[in-house]
């Protein structure tokens, strides 16, 4: 089988910043642009690699601003992430290809298809962050999410003291601390994953490689998360499929069944037991094989 694995590749764009991405998978197979979560990188990617080789899914991971490989882009809004990924697409000889969001993916995922309709042919959301513009939507969630995203929204220059700066520093140096923490609070589904050596050192790289240049692009993200998107989510007409673990305590569940409310040709799949770590690994072959159906089932 053609496989392929190139993690730490870079393109020039238009306005001179540096865009950098990885490919894996299936090199010969569709194309699938990868949004990683938040903080992570492009290689995060590697955790869906085998997955995509068997469904021959060409995975290709590019790094948001102020992420790895990738320069800042100071001014930077969810909807211009767009901008970024034709521009690599077009470097790469691609028109149209699918897209795929992991949690804080999940509106960068969306904002492709509202924003590139004719080149987006499906999109997919894994355990997806919802609009936060309503303080309620932070409820369900740990403490630190509720108080990082009401900083956000009030007093931005705290968070990037906070985040940025003292926390940035710390989980750039330690990103097992950060994943020890996590699991405290996790389902069981989550706290098995997190423990399994493979995938910890997969997410500890890629959280490493985020925040290589500093926190910068961390804070942006979760400004931007907190505040309105700039998206009209009515607007996607392709298939969006959702997929979350209803064990979720990261993301909640509600999170994905607002944002499916308002798409007018979504699908959601939920599983019990399922976390926020653990679906998308135990699952990986099922969402990229079902991201991979409605492409051929086309357009409604």
């Amino acid at each position: 089988m053609d496989s392929s694995k190139q993690l730490d590749q870079t393109m020039t764009l238009e306005d001179g910043r540096r865009l950098g991405f990885a490919e894996v998978g299936y090199s010969a197979g569709l194309p699938v642009v990868y949004c990683h979560g938040f903080p992570a990188s492009r290689l995060e990617s590697v955790l869906i690699a085998q997955a995509a080789e068997r469904q021959r899914a060409r995975i290709i991971a590019p790094d948001r601003p102020g992420y790895g490989l990738s320069d800042l882009k100071p001014a930077r809004t969810i909807g211009s992430w767009a901008d970024d990924v034709a521009q690599l697409a077009d470097s790469l000889g691609i028109e149209r290809f699918s897209v795929l969001g992991t949690s804080g993916g999940g509106p960068y995922g969306l904002a492709l298809a509202a924003q590139l309709p004719d080149r987006v042919q499906a999109v997919g959301i894994i355990c997806g962050l919802g609009l936060l513009e309503d303080p309620e939507a932070t409820q369900a969630m740990h403490w630190p999410a509720r108080f990082g995203f009401g900083a956000a929204r009030s007093a931005p220059r705290m968070l990037r003291l906070i985040y940025g700066e003292f926390l940035g520093r710390l989980i750039f140096r330690s990103p097992e601390v950060a994943l020890s923490l996590l699991a405290l609070g996790s389902p069981a589904s989550d706290r098995s994953t997190l423990t399994r050596p493979e995938i910890k050192a997969a997410l500890c790289a890629s959280v490493r490689e985020a925040l290589r240049s500093g926190g910068e692009g961390a804070v942006q993200d979760m400004i931007l998360y907190a505040h309105d998107w700039g998206i009209d989510l009515a607007q996607i007409r392709m298939p969006t499929t959702f997929w979350h673990g209803e064990a979720d305590v990261t993301v909640p569940l509600s999170h994905t069944l607002a944002l499916a409310e308002r798409l007018p040709h979504a699908q959601v799949f939920t599983f019990p037991g399922e976390g926020h770590f653990s679906l998308p690994i135990n699952r990986a072959d099922e969402i990229i094989k079902t991201l991979i159906e409605s492409i051929k089932r086309g357009n409604p």
